[in-house]
C-alpha cells in the first residue's frame, strides 16, 4: 500500500492489495498491462453510499494487480486528485459524482492515466456512455475485463471540460427543478420551475459557428461524438439550436433536451462545429454533463478531439480503430 495518499490524521486511505492474490485470479484485460490500480470513493455521492470501499476491496482482491482505495474528504478532494495522478497508476478509477468524474479526467488529460468514471452520481452521463450502465459494479469488472485504451473527446465551455453535452439557454433552467423534485423537495422545486417558466423567452442567445455569421437561438445543445447519434467521427461537437414557437413548446423541449432524444423535434436544426462563440443579453444558464452552471454573458466552447483516455470495453471491436497509446 502507498503511504502518499493518506492525509493524516484522518486516515484516507486503505488497500486491496495487503490480501493475497486468490488462487484462481480473474482475467484482467489483455488490451492494456494493468499494474497497478487507485480507486476514488466518495461514499456520500449519489448511488455510492458506505459500503462502497469494502465492496471495492472485496472486487480487486479478486484480480491479480496492486490496487489502492482511496476514501475522498470534503475540503481534500482536489489535493487527492492530485497526489492520486502524481502517484503514476496504470488505471485511476473514480466512484464518486458526475463533476468528480470530470474534474479528474480533465486534469488527467490525453497523456495522463486511464480513466474510469463509474456510475456514481446522479445523471451519470459519462459513465452510461462508456459503459451502458449505472451499475457500477458492472461497470467496473467490464473496464476490468474488457476495457480498451480510447481516446474520448469532448468540448470545453468557459474552461469547463465536458464529455457528453452541455445545454445554454433557457432549458437548462429547468435543470435544478428537476434534481429539486428528484431529492423531494417539492417547494424548492416549484420556485425553481416558476423562475424558469418567467425566463423563458426573456432573452435569446446568439451564437457563431467556427467562425460563421451569428445567428439567433433559444437555446443550444452541443454533444460530444461519443454519444452523438449524428457524427459518426469525431470531427467536431454536434451543435443543435433549438428554437420552440412559444412557451408551451419550450416547455415540452426543454424536457426532451433533458431526459431524451429530441433531434427528430422539428424546431432542432444541427450541424458538427469545432469553435462556437456564444452571447446573451446577461448571464448564460447552463447544464454541463448534467451539472447546472450560470456563465457569463459570452461564452466560447472549443472542441477537444482527444480529451482524455478512458478504459472502456470497445463498442465496436471489429473497427480498426486509432489506438490511445
Amino acid at each position: 500500500m502507498t503511504d502518499s495518499l493518506t492525509t493524516p490524521p484522518t486516515p484516507q486511505t486503505t488497500s486491496a492489495s495487503d490480501a493475497d492474490t486468490p488462487a484462481e485470479a480473474r482475467t484482467l484485460t489483455r488490451h492494456v498491462k494493468i499494474g497497478r490500480v487507485v480507486v476514488l470513493i466518495n461514499p456520500l455521492s449519489g448511488s455510492v453510499g458506505p459500503k462502497a470501499p469494502a465492496e471495492v476491496e472485496a472486487i480487486m482482491a479478486e484480480y491479480d494487480c496492486e490496487a489502492e482505495v482511496v476514501i475522498l474528504g470534503d475540503g481534500q478532494i482536489d489535493a487527492q486528485i492530485d497526489q492520486a495522478l502524481s502517484s503514476s497508476p496504470d488505471v485511476l478509477f473514480v466512484l464518486a459524482g458526475d463533476g468528480t468524474a470530470r474534474a479528474v479526467a480533465s486534469r488527467a488529460g490525453a497523456k495522463g492515466a486511464l480513466i474510469v468514471p463509474l456510475p456514481g452520481g446522479t445523471m451519470n452521463m459519462l459513465p452510461r456512455a462508456l459503459y451502458g450502465t449505472a451499475d457500477w459494479k458492472i461497470a467496473m469488472r467490464a473496464a476490468l475485463e474488457q476495457g480498451e485504451a480510447q481516446f474520448v473527446s469532448g468540448g470545453t465551455v468557459a474552461g469547463q471540460a465536458f464529455y457528453c453535452a452541455a445545454i445554454l439557454g433557457s432549458p437548462a433552467l429547468w435543470a435544478p427543478a428537476r434534481e429539486a423534485m428528484r431529492t423531494g423537495k417539492i417547494s424548492l422545486a416549484w420556485a425553481y420551475g416558476r423562475r424558469a417558466w418567467r425566463r423563458a423567452f426573456s432573452g435569446r442567445l446568439r451564437f457563431s459557428l467556427d467562425g460563421g455569421d451569428r445567428r439567433k437561438t433559444e437555446a443550444l445543445v452541443l454533444i460530444s461524438p461519443m454519444i452523438s447519434r449524428a457524427l459518426d467521427e469525431p470531427v467536431g461537437l454536434e451543435a443543435a439550436a433549438m428554437d420552440p414557437g412559444d412557451t408551451s413548446q419550450a416547455f415540452r423541449l426543454a424536457a426532451t433536451a433533458l431526459f431524451s432524444d429530441w433531434r427528430s423535434d422539428a424546431s432542432v436544426t444541427t450541424q458538427p462545429a469545432r469553435l462556437i462563440e456564444v452571447w446573451g443579453r446577461s448571464k448564460i444558464p447552463a447544464v454541463i454533463d448534467g451539472e447546472p452552471v450560470l456563465l457569463g454573458s459570452e461564452a466560447k466552447v472549443t472542441f477537444m478531439p482527444k480529451a482524455f483516455r478512458a478504459l472502456a470495453p470497445n463498442p465496436d471491436p471489429a473497427a480498426d480503430a486509432d489506438a490511445a497509446t
